[in-house]
C-alpha cells in the first residue's frame, strides 16, 4: 500500500468522533445542571453523549459524593487488535479454566504507556487533542508489527517488547506525557523501563509450566493493528475489590442497597469483619449509593470491567488491510473467538494433563447450620415449657438426634437447617451426576458437618457403602467459638444410635482433649497441616477415587494450601477469606501421577447460589393494616 494511502487511512481512522465538550455541555446546563457535576458525569461516561451524561447524572440523584471535586484517573494504553487480540483472548480464557484466575485477568491485554493520573474534569478534553496530535506526528514512524519476546518466571509471563520497537512507544509515551502535563496542568508519567505485555502475573509456582504451554500456541508475528487508547477509573476504589450483581436485590432496611443485575459493586475487604455473615457493605457503581447487600447475589468481576474508554488513536500500517485468509480465527461481536487450531492444541494439553491425575481431594463446607437462619437463640424458640423439642419453622430440623447429655449443648453444636440437608444432597446427587467416585470421607466432629457427610452420601448413594470417619482435627480454629470452650459434640456412639453412618474402627489423628480453646493462629495452622498429611498418608494411593473432608470455611484454605505447597495466608487477611466461603463452598486438588505433587483445579460440580427468605407473617399487610 502506498504511503500516502495509508495515511489518508489514518485521517479516517482517528477523526473526532464525537462532539466537543462545550457542545455536550451546554445541553446539561440548560437542564439546570451546576457546570461542574455536568462535567463530572461528562468525564465519568467518556465524554460521548450527551445521553450517556444525562443518564448518570439521573443515576447518581442520591449519590453522597455527587459535589465532591474528585477527578477521575486516566492511562494510557497499547492495546493489540485483529488476529493477535484473538490468540490473546483465547489463552486468557483457556489459562484461567485450567489455572485459576491471576492478576492478568483482571485487565485486557494491552502494554502500558503511561500509568494512571489524575486530570480534573474541565480539562479532559485536552487529553483528547494531545493524543490526536502526538498520534499524528508518529503514525509514520510506527512499526508495522511490533517485535514480541515470550519472557517466563515463577511469577510473571509475557511478552517483552524488542529494543528498537520499544524506543519508538517510550518516544511516544514520552511525547504525550510532555504535551499533556503541559496543557491539562496534570502530572503524566511515562513507562521508560521494560515494555511488556502481561498474559500471567501471581500465579502459584506450579502453574508454570501449564501457563508456558499455552503461551507457546500464540504467535506473537500474527496480523495486528495497535491502538493507543485513553482509559479512566474511579480513584476512590482504585484498592477495593469489584464484583459483578448476578441477580437483582430490592432493599428491605434502609441501610441496604439497591441492585440490578449487572451492576458492578466496590467492596472494601477491610470495612468487612463487622458484617453479618452473608452480606458485604459496598458502594454501587452505577449509583454511588453505599450499603449492605447479600453476597451471593455476586460475583467478582474484574478490575478493568468498571473502567471507561474515553479515546483512541489507531495506528494504521499496510497490513492492517490485508484480506482475511481462511486461516484466520472468526471473531464475533462480544469479542469471542473460535480458533480451530488453537482448540486443538489446547485440547491436546488437556488430554495430557488429564491422563496425569490420579488421587482428589475434596475440601468442603457444611451445609446451612440452623443458628445461622434463625440466630444463636435458635433452641429457645424451639423449646416447650416442659423441654421438649418443638419445629417452630419449615427450616427448622423435624427432629433432633437424641443425645445423653444436655439438650442445650446443641447451641454450640447446632445442627443443619431443613435447607441444609436439601444443599447437601443436592450436592451429593450433583457428584452422582458427574461420576465422581469418591472413597473416602472425613468429618469434623461438629454435627453439621457429619450431617453434611452423610447426606451427600445418600445423594451419592453411597451411605451404604462408605462410612464417615469422624476426624476431630478437622475443627475449625478455636479462637471462633463463641462459648470460648470447645463444644460438647456428640460422641460417635451417639452418632451410631442415631443412623449416622460412622466408621467406628477409625481413630482420629488429633483427639478431642488436644483441641485448645482460643488456640493462635499458628497453632491452627500447624494443626490444620498436620491433618491434612495424616489424612493423605492414610488412603492408599494406588487408589483413583475422591477423598471427601467436610469442615468449615476455614477448612478449604487452611488444608488445601499446605497440600498444593503454599504457606498460610496471613491472620489478618485469612478472617476476610473465610467469611466469603457459602455453605457448600468447595475446593478440589488432584494430584500429580509421578510428581507427589497437587494442583488446585476446578470443582468437579457447579456452585450452588440461592437467595434469602424471609420470615412471613400473613396478617402482617393482608389482614392488618
Amino acid at each position: 500500500m502506498a504511503v500516502a494511502e495509508t495515511q489518508l487511512y489514518a485521517k479516517v481512522f482517528n477523526k473526532h468522533r464525537s462532539k466537543s465538550t462545550s457542545v455536550l455541555l451546554e445541553p446539561l446546563l440548560a437542564k439546570g445542571f451546576p457546570a461542574h457535576i455536568a462535567q463530572k458525569a461528562l468525564a465519568a461516561t467518556g465524554q460521548k453523549t450527551i445521553g450517556d451524561a444525562a443518564k448518570w447524572l439521573h443515576s447518581h440523584c442520591n449519590d453522597p459524593s455527587l459535589d465532591d471535586p474528585i477527578p477521575q484517573e486516566y492511562a494510557l494504553y497499547l492495546c493489540p487488535t485483529g488476529r493477535l487480540h484473538n490468540h490473546l483472548q483465547d489463552f486468557w480464557k483457556e489459562s484461567k479454566r485450567q489455572c485459576g484466575k491471576n492478576r492478568a485477568h483482571e485487565i485486557f491485554p494491552h502494554i502500558t504507556l503511561c500509568d494512571f493520573f489524575t486530570c480534573e474534569d474541565q480539562k479532559v478534553e485536552l487529553l483528547y487533542d494531545t493524543l490526536k496530535r502526538v498520534g499524528d506526528s508518529f503514525s509514520q514512524c510506527f512499526p508495522p508489527s511490533i517485535s514480541l519476546s515470550l519472557h517466563s518466571s515463577t511469577s510473571y509471563l509475557g511478552f517483552f517488547i524488542g529494543d528498537s520497537h520499544a524506543n519508538i512507544l517510550k518516544e511516544f509515551a514520552l511525547a504525550f506525557s510532555s504535551e499533556a502535563s503541559a496543557l491539562a496542568d496534570c502530572h503524566v508519567k511515562p513507562c521508560l523501563k521494560q515494555l511488556h505485555l502481561t498474559l500471567a502475573h501471581k500465579f502459584y509456582p506450579h502453574h508454570q509450566k501449564t501457563l508456558e504451554q499455552l503461551a507457546k500456541y500464540i504467535n506473537p508475528g500474527e496480523t495486528c493493528q495497535w491502538v493507543a487508547a485513553l482509559y479512566s477509573r474511579d480513584m476512590r476504589f482504585v484498592h477495593y475489590q469489584t464484583l459483578r450483581a448476578l441477580f437483582q436485590y430490592k432493599p428491605q432496611n434502609i441501610d441496604e442497597l439497591m441492585i440490578n443485575i449487572g451492576d458492578f459493586i466496590y467492596v472494601d475487604p477491610t470495612q468487612q469483619s463487622d458484617v453479618s455473615e452473608g452480606w458485604v457493605i459496598g458502594t454501587s457503581h452505577r449509583t454511588g449509593c453505599r450499603g449492605f447487600l447479600p453476597e451471593n447475589y455476586t460475583e467478582r468481576a474484574n478490575e478493568s470491567d468498571t473502567w471507561v474508554k474515553h479515546r483512541e488513536y489507531v495506528f494504521v500500517t499496510a497490513s492492517r488491510f490485508f484480506t482475511q485468509t481462511e486461516n484466520e480465527p472468526n471473531a464475533n461481536l462480544n469479542g469471542e473467538v473460535h480458533n480451530p487450531s488453537m482448540s486443538r492444541s489446547v485440547t491436546n494439553v488437556l488430554s495430557l494433563q488429564n491422563t496425569t491425575l490420579r488421587r482428589g481431594v475434596l475440601v468442603m463446607r457444611h451445609g446451612e447450620r440452623v443458628d445461622q437462619v434463625f440466630g444463636k437463640s435458635w433452641l429457645q424458640q424451639c423449646l416447650t415449657e416442659d423441654g421438649k423439642y418443638c419445629r417452630a419453622d419449615l427450616n427448622f430440623p423435624s427432629t433432633l438426634p437424641k443425645r445423653k447429655d444436655n439438650m442445650k449443648h446443641f447451641e454450640y453444636d447446632p445442627p443443619l437447617s431443613c435447607c441444609g440437608i436439601f444443599q447437601s444432597r443436592l450436592i451429593g446427587e450433583a457428584l452422582l451426576d458427574q461420576e465422581v467416585t469418591v472413597s473416602y470421607v472425613y468429618s469434623s466432629p461438629a454435627l453439621r458437618c457429619v450431617q453434611t457427610a452423610q447426606h451427600i452420601l445418600q445423594g451419592l448413594k453411597l451411605d451404604q457403602k462408605v462410612k464417615i470417619r469422624v476426624e476431630p482435627g478437622l475443627f475449625e480454629w478455636t479462637k471462633w467459638e463463641a462459648s470460648r470452650v470447645i463444644p460438647n459434640f456428640m460422641t460417635v456412639t451417639e452418632l451410631v444410635e442415631a443412623s449416622y453412618k460412622i466408621d467406628t474402627t477409625y481413630r482420629g489423628n488429633f483427639p478431642l482433649s488436644s483441641l485448645v480453646p482460643s488456640e493462635s493462629y499458628e497453632e491452627y495452622v500447624s494443626r490444620s497441616s498436620e491433618v491434612i498429611k495424616q489424612i493423605i498418608t492414610a488412603c492408599p494411593s494406588k487408589g483413583k477415587g475422591v477423598i471427601l473432608i467436610v469442615g468449615h470455611g476455614s477448612s478449604l484454605a487452611s488444608f488445601t494450601r499446605p497440600l498444593i505447597g503454599l504457606p498460610a495466608r496471613d491472620s489478618s487477611d485469612f478472617a476476610q477469606v473465610v467469611r466469603k466461603v457459602p455453605s457448600l463452598g468447595m475446593c478440589f486438588c488432584e494430584e500429580l501421577k509421578g510428581e507427589n505433587k497437587w494442583q488446585m483445579v476446578n470443582p468437579p460440580v457447579k456452585t450452588l447460589t440461592h437467595g434469602a427468605n424471609a420470615a412471613f407473617n400473613w396478617r402482617n399487610g393482608i389482614v392488618e393494616d
